[in-house]
């Protein structure tokens, strides 16, 4: 914000805590002085030119010191008239500084003071928004913290491993992946078949060329292989004649 002014019959561009020279001022050191001559103003929004003044508006001064400025030599000539005069002068100045800008009645300190306070206040109504915002939020994810505590997850059964069913003998990978395709995959499973079910169930897959294989004995070495008596299912498989009996 700034203000034009006229002071001792000398205009000057002002700003708030400006420092200038003037002429000397009858006013002592330390007095305050007001300057209602203002010829323009400019708050930055508005820029107001008097007619020939703005009226309402002043600029309060405070003096700071009175001094005198640098000598000027003033050399005064007359040709060919043998008239030649020097003299010197020193101006008479008083510092003064700029203390406040009023506009209308309204100084631009309290201009600033009410910028302030509507700035505090905006401030403090987004930390209410936000802080509103934020509460919902916690109390959600408390309520998903207690059903996650009040219903807990089941435990999902365990997958039983399939047997190697081609360690019995007379079943190769084909007919083992017949019988497991109908759920036979296990040891135990096979042995508590029947041997006519598993007939059955290679030819259903396989057609009447799955006749020839004889599954008698599938259930017996089945349950030696399920119980891990490895020692006895060698002996009988050293006894059969590709998986029959002789």
């Amino acid at each position: 914000m700034y203000a034009i002014v006229e002071i001792a019959g000398q205009q000057f561009k002002v700003e708030k805590d400006q420092k200038i020279f003037v002429h000397r001022l009858a006013e002592k050191e330390g007095d305050n002085v007001t300057f209602d001559k203002v010829l323009l103003t400019d708050d930055g929004k508005k820029v107001t030119i008097g007619t020939p003044t703005v009226t309402g508006a002043s600029v309060k001064t405070k003096v700071l010191a009175h001094m005198r400025g640098d000598k000027v030599l003033v050399f005064k000539k007359k040709r060919r008239k043998g008239y030649q005069k020097l003299n010197g002068h020193r101006q008479d100045l008083s510092q003064i500084q700029i203390e406040d800008i009023s506009l209308n009645g309204k100084t631009s300190a309290k201009k600033e003071t009410a910028e302030k306070e509507v700035k505090e206040q905006v401030k403090k109504e987004s930390a209410k928004k936000t802080e509103t915002k934020k509460e919902p939020v916690k109390k959600e994810v408390a309520k998903k913290a207690e059903v996650k505590k009040v219903t807990p997850k089941k435990a999902e059964p365990k997958a039983v491993k399939a047997d190697k069913l081609t360690k019995i003998e007379g079943i190769g990978p084909k007919i083992a992946g017949i019988l497991a395709e109908a759920g036979i995959d296990t040891f135990k499973k096979l042995s508590t078949s029947k041997a006519d079910k598993i007939s059955e169930i290679l030819v259903a897959a396989g057609g009447n060329a799955y006749n020839r294989f004889d599954p008698a004995t599938w259930p017996e070495q089945a349950k030696l292989a399920a119980d891990s008596k490895w020692d006895e299912l060698q002996k009988l498989q050293d006894e059969l004649n590709g998986g029959k009996a002789n």
